[in-house]
């Protein structure tokens, strides 16, 4: 049972980025998915998160109108579309789930490794 979250990289100022999570060992449909940054020495904050269904989703002011999050259960799999990237963007992802958005940081379970986003200026 197990996320694994790829796509992040280096990237220009302004530039565009998907992220993916795959799950493995279990069906993804049954849970939202919610995808988090961190940088060292700050806590793990929410970005965005999408429910089971795929009709609610939530963004962090900082990237509203900005990035986008969608699901493709018959592909066990989540995205994160982030687009006119800034560099306080720059941060590690994670996505991780829950049986409903809204949650805090610490009732997500299973949690993906990680993705290092980088965005230059």
């Amino acid at each position: 049972v197990q996320l694994q979250a790829c796509g992040g990289g280096l990237i220009q100022f302004g530039g565009s980025l998907r992220l993916s999570c795959a799950a493995s060992g279990f069906t993804l449909d049954y849970y939202a998915i919610g995808w988090f940054r961190q940088v060292p020495g700050k806590e793990r904050e929410g970005v965005s998160c999408i429910s089971r269904s795929g009709s609610i989703t939530y963004f962090a002011d900082s990237v509203k109108g900005r990035f986008t999050i969608s699901r493709d259960n018959a592909k066990n799999t989540a995205y994160l579309q982030m687009n006119s990237l800034k560099p306080e963007d720059t941060a590690v992802y994670y996505c991780a789930t829950n049986s409903r958005c809204l949650a805090s940081v610490s009732e997500y379970f299973i949690w993906g490794q990680g993705t290092l986003v980088t965005v230059s200026s």
